[in-house]
């Protein structure tokens, strides 16, 4: 559990921090896409890059 939590810890973070500015919908959307890609064995931060690469050309 600990483990999950901390690793998924700083794109809830960035969602919540996207959330002030764009839909809750979209920054939920962002980071469940991240941690959908890290779980099928994505890099973070390589994940993070290909889903914002998504909405921001």
């Amino acid at each position: 559990m600990q483990e999950t939590l901390t690793m998924v810890e700083p794109w809830v973070q960035n969602g919540l921090r996207e959330a002030q500015t764009i839909s809750t919908e979209h920054a939920l959307r962002e980071a469940a896409a991240i941690s959908y890609l890290v779980g099928k064995g994505y890099y973070p931060q390589v994940a993070h890059q290909i889903v914002e690469s998504w909405w921001h050309h």
